[in-house]
């Protein structure tokens, strides 16, 4: 199987705790725009909250899969909250209706970067908790960083401690271009470096400015990341997302240019096609 390509839904709504009622017309742009599959943050799951069944039923009308749920985390100590974790196992639940979808854990941002090691440690020492629960029961949860000032795992030195502490028996890695390149990094040498543990891809175009793009007119390499995970035997999904102010006026319009570019730049590299 090689790579899949999808659309996360942040290109519809930046904030994860919105809660929203129209999944049913993301659905039905990510599959004429040429998508397999999507990756949504839950609170995008509308009347699909509490109605895994019917989530799947209508993936299957249009051909789609369920590649991935977000999962936001504050966790304020070494532990999870009851709440969290009530929180965690009702979607751990909700993922075992879609076989071979993974857990997106996203750790929010912070207030600042204060006490930033024992902050890290606590974060580290949830998600892996969550992860060996997880793994218990089928599921692959995999780590997603983000890139805005107060972020907890936003730069090198960040990663370095993250990828030395996360038990990447139970988690694996989402790399996700855009906050990549806006923590300073290359996205490229990320990929490369981190290959072994990565279980999910998301892409969004940026410049090192940094500043947000529309996909393929930004600085990140992307055909090079495809290229780096299909060589390494990578058979995973790609999520695509965007974030520029067009994209924030007229996600869909954002999502159809999208899927052209990876018609034609990403999914010939993705199947082994090298210009």
């Amino acid at each position: 199987m090689s790579i899949r390509f999808g659309c996360h839904g942040s290109t519809w709504e930046l904030d994860y705790d919105k809660e929203t009622d129209y999944l049913d017309h993301i659905i039905s742009v990510v599959k004429n725009s040429g998508f397999k599959g999507i990756d949504v943050q839950v609170s995008l799951l509308g009347k699909f909250k509490s109605a895994p069944e019917q989530l799947k039923e209508k993936l299957d009308e249009h051909g789609l899969e369920l590649a991935a749920l977000t999962l936001p985390f504050s966790w304020l100590g070494s532990e999870e909250s009851e709440q969290e974790r009530e929180l965690a196992d009702y979607y751990l639940s909700y993922l075992l209706h879609f076989p071979n979808a993974l857990l997106n854990v996203a750790p929010r941002v912070g207030p600042n970067r204060v006490n930033l090691l024992t902050r890290q440690r606590e974060i580290i020492q949830c998600a892996n908790s969550l992860a060996n629960r997880a793994y218990d029961q089928g599921i692959v949860c995999s780590f997603h960083p983000s890139s805005p000032p107060t972020s907890y795992f936003r730069v090198e030195e960040d990663y370095t401690l993250l990828f030395e502490e996360l038990d990447t028996r139970y988690i694996g890695y989402t790399p996700d271009a855009g906050h990549i390149a806006f923590g300073g990094m290359d996205p490229v040498e990320i990929v490369k470096r981190y290959l072994p543990i990565i279980k999910h891809v998301h892409f969004k175009d940026a410049s090192f400015k940094p500043e947000w793009k529309t996909m393929g007119q930004g600085e990140i390499d992307f055909p090079a990341i495809v290229a780096s995970l299909t060589d390494y035997g990578y058979n995973g999904w790609i999520m695509v997302e965007e974030e520029t102010k067009e994209s924030s006026a007229n996600p869909d319009n954002a999502i159809m240019n999208i899927g052209d570019y990876v018609r034609k730049e990403l999914e010939p590299i993705a199947k082994g096609v090298r210009l």
